[in-house]
């Protein structure tokens, strides 16, 4: 895939900040018809959406796609239709006794451009909800799209410019070189979702310009179970949450903590619910392929030298097909007694490579989480409450779901996004308004006040006046 001239790049987005100028305040109703275009175009190419992802992967599920990406947009674009007068509307703050009967308010502003750099695993929900939160405060959006999934991204381009004006919202393709020149451009904000590692690059280059970022990026996401909890029912949560879209989900659990002497039977019924779910691999269009040959080739390595090392490696493949690497189809695998220095326990999987391991007490289990970087997600599966507080107080993690996988990231009613190595900022109905807006703190004078008692020449009566002011505060 070229990449676009960095002129041209700068011409693209001076457009957009021209824009911004002339309309710096959007009002509702123009808020909300780009936010309603937004979602004609999420309604009205659905078929398209899923076939580009599709030709992307070589086989990814349309019914997850639908899931996960659409639905999941869809919800978010009507939650802020709904909600953007009242996000919008400046609100009244409580002021201090000395400066009555002045008032504060705060006004939510639009910051100006908006910088939008998607990744490939979950390339229409990862470009298009950003894109609403910026939209809903009444920004200009710039998208760049991954270059690992050039069929959605030319077709994300198209619908775009279908919709929108480029001084609008605007999408650029191309390939790392162009990546780079687009987080190195002056926006007003910046949100990037892909690797810890990359992450930090745009973080260096958004500094440049002391551009706010928004960094969404992952981590190895434990999911404990406790020994009061359901074991079929949260093995079989765990497998959904690890095998949609093949475990290529940055939420998606990185491994599975379980009571000491457990690790067999969990084995044992995850490998009953892969069957269930997936009773053939090959062909089988809901189980997705791993999207590049390099991520695939990645994963093999990953699991071999947990091998080499003394783990314990077992492939789910349940109706026993060969799977061509070619396919890029990757048989679910649970990993025992993985050596903690391996690749698999230090960096985030990715795919659906599923470690187990297990523990003697809960001390153990959130001391093995906070030994390490904090994660994106976190899940808990039990029914002791004395257990899960623990696991909630003691540990820090960007978001958590209780007796499930991945559904806190659906709750448009709450922030999503990580902490620490996992991510910076949050976003997501109000909070995503909240990010890319300035929350601008405006003190209106009245004009019954005494502020010129204070002022110069000082004397006997400042002393009283500030005497005074000294006794109400």
């Amino acid at each position: 895939m070229l990449h676009v001239r960095p002129d041209l790049l700068r011409e693209r987005f001076e457009a957009q900040r021209r824009a911004f100028a002339a309309e710096p305040f959007p009002t509702l109703v123009v808020r909300k018809d780009r936010l309603k275009r937004l979602l004609a175009l999420t309604d009205n190419h659905e078929k398209a959406i899923c076939e580009a992802i599709a030709a992307d992967f070589g086989s990814r599920s349309a019914h997850e796609t639908r899931f996960a990406e659409l639905f999941v947009v869809r919800a978010g674009i009507n939650h802020a239709i709904s909600h953007v007068a009242s996000w919008m509307r400046a609100r009244r703050v409580a002021t201090s006794l000395p400066f009555l009967p002045g008032s504060n308010r705060l006004v939510p502003q639009p910051l100006g451009v908006v910088g939008v750099v998607s990744p490939w695993n979950y390339p229409f929900q990862l470009a298009v909800a950003p894109a609403t939160a910026a939209l809903a405060a009444g920004n200009r959006v710039l998208m760049k799209p991954s270059e690992l999934t050039p069929a959605f991204s030319a077709l994300l381009a198209d619908l775009v410019a279908q919709h929108f004006a480029p001084e609008e919202v605007d999408v650029v393709t191309g390939d790392a070189e162009t990546g780079k020149a687009f987080v190195s451009l002056p926006f007003d904000h910046l949100i990037f979702t892909g690797s810890t590692a990359v992450g930090r690059q745009v973080a260096l280059a958004a500094a440049a310009n002391l551009t706010p970022v928004t960094l969404e990026l992952g981590g190895k996401s434990p999911a404990i179970l406790d020994p009061s909890c359901d074991m079929d029912a949260a093995v079989r949560s765990i497998a959904f949450g690890k095998l949609l879209n093949a475990g290529q989900t940055c939420i998606a659990p990185d491994y599975i903590m379980v009571p000491q002497g457990q690790a067999a039977a969990v084995t044992g019924k995850f490998a009953e619910a892969v069957k269930r779910f997936y009773p053939t691999l090959k062909a089988n269009k809901d189980y997705s392929s791993i999207v590049s040959d390099r991520h695939y080739q990645r994963l093999t390595a990953l699991v071999e030298e947990a091998r080499a090392g003394g783990a314990e490696v077992t492939e789910i493949n349940p109706a026993g097909e060969t799977l061509p690497p070619e396919g890029r189809k990757f048989a679910p695998t649970l990993v025992r007694n993985a050596p903690e220095d391996s690749r698999l326990m230090r960096e985030e999987i990715f795919g659906p490579v599923l470690p187990i391991l297990e523990y003697a007490s809960l001390d153990d289990a959130i001391g093995h989480v906070n030994r390490h970087d904090r994660p994106l997600a976190l899940y808990w599966f039990g029914t002791d409450t004395t257990a899960r507080e623990r696991v909630l107080h003691e540990t820090i993690a960007g978001g958590v779901t209780v007796n499930d996988c991945l559904l806190h990231i659906a709750q448009e009613r709450q922030p999503f996004g990580g902490v620490g190595a996992s991510g910076i900022g949050a976003y997501h109905g109000e909070w995503g308004f909240r990010t890319f807006s300035k929350e601008k703190p405006v003190f209106l004078q009245s004009r019954f006040n005494g502020g010129a008692l204070l002022h110069p020449p000082y004397g006997a009566m400042f002393e009283r006046v500030l005497k005074m002011l000294r006794l109400v505060t």
